[in-house]
């Protein structure tokens, strides 16, 4: 594939204008989007941020120091939030998920 003015000025154009590199080499046509990307590195193109979806971080219910602190569902999601029952005294998590934070060496065995 030949990097003629014509397929460079409509790569300058289309890079100028937002199009993603895979956009570009599919308008382009017989060629990569890698070879898009280095094309416009060797053209001194600007290089253009990911666009990074950033999500408004959820307020955290306050969580009771006697209550279980173990986590359920995803950080972030709309269902998060933690166990809240009754906490082993000197543990953080319930009865239950103290069975599941902390194992005896005893219990590896097998």
């Amino acid at each position: 594939m030949d990097w003629t003015d014509e397929r460079v000025t409509l790569l300058k154009g289309m890079w100028t204008n937002g199009y993603t590199a895979r956009q570009i080499a599919e308008k382009l046509g017989g060629v990569t989007r890698n070879a898009v990307i280095g094309k416009a590195h060797r053209l001194g193109l600007s290089s253009r941020p990911t666009q990074v979806k950033r999500h408004t971080p959820l307020p955290i219910p306050n969580v009771v120091e006697r209550h279980c602190q173990w986590p359920i569902g995803h950080p972030g999601s709309d269902d998060f939030h933690f166990c809240g029952k009754n906490a082993v005294p000197g543990k953080p998590y319930c009865e239950k998920h103290c069975s599941v934070a902390y194992r005896r060496k005893d219990d590896n065995a097998a």
